[in-house]
């Protein structure tokens, strides 16, 4: 099995919906070590794992759903239904070979292709997140006795930002008129790439990542919503706030001194 991390390509350009890699690793599900066959809740053994020195598939993490699509060989086509990342940094495409296909070998080309429609849902969903957080934080910051933003889900389902504190209701109106505010206008976001003096020099200290997150001698990749907030995050978004879309906060919840502000997109 293939040991090297996975190359992102979606980290430096998400607007790539193909692209075309190599093969590295082609296993039974089973065939996987524990603690990776556990990140897919819906696999069977009767899945395929596929790894490539490249992909444009986002693997489900920080909060973001993965990207699902296909890969297309010589010998056929394989249907990629989840993806994630394993603790060596290799991205795992779970899926299945069409019925005519024949199995992809270890240096075999193929050809990446994600679900496009997919990918601006859950690109739309992660802005607005960061959006929403912004307005909050914008807000309440000075207002909410240990203020801090925890976890985030950009799940179209389940889309929700939590913060530390108490929120009551009556903020719920107020927020949504700073997020309305911030999406029309269409603020640039944009990916960057960090060093710790970077955070520094802008008074973010708090934001620098575990030193074990950020392999050695690299940078921390941001998105920056110009004129809003910094977020460190390896996800896609797009490429000014208005693309959001309509977004509308739901309602805010409280349990055990947290809030949790729900939204959709339109």
């Amino acid at each position: 099995m293939a040991s090297t991390r996975t190359i992102l390509v979606f980290q430096h350009d998400a607007s790539l919906h193909t692209l075309e890699t190599t093969v590295t690793a082609v296993f039974p599900f089973n065939a996987l070590e524990e603690s990776s066959r556990l990140l897919f809740k819906d696999a069977s053994e009767k899945h395929i794992v596929i790894v490539t020195e490249k992909t444009i598939f986002h693997p489900q993490g920080g909060g973001q759903p993965s990207d699902t699509g296909v890969l297309k060989g010589q010998s056929g086509v394989f249907t990629v239904t989840a993806v994630r990342t394993d603790a060596n940094g290799q991205v795992l495409h779970l899926g299945l070979f069409e019925d005519t296909s024949s199995p992809f070998n270890k240096g075999d080309t193929v050809e990446q292709a994600i679900d496009v429609e997919k990918r601006l849902l859950y690109s739309r969903l992660h802005t607005a997140g960061h959006v929403l957080g912004a307005s909050v934080r914008h807000l309440l910051e000075k207002e909410i006795e240990n203020f801090d933003e925890l976890k985030a889900s950009h799940f179209p389902d389940s889309a929700a930002c939590e913060f530390q504190g108490s929120i009551e209701g009556k903020w719920k109106d107020t927020i949504q008129n700073k997020l309305d505010g911030y999406i029309a206008a269409k603020m640039p976001v944009k990916i960057e790439w960090w060093d710790e003096e970077d955070f520094r020099s802008r008074g973010l200290e708090r934001l620098i990542p575990d030193r074990n997150l950020v392999p050695a001698g690299e940078k921390s990749r941001v998105v920056n919503i110009i004129g809003a907030e910094v977020y460190p995050c390896g996800g896609t978004h797009v490429d000014t706030t208005d693309l959001c879309g309509p977004v509308m906060v739901k309602k805010i919840s409280r349990k055990q001194g947290n809030s949790r502000v729900s939204y959709v997109v339109k």
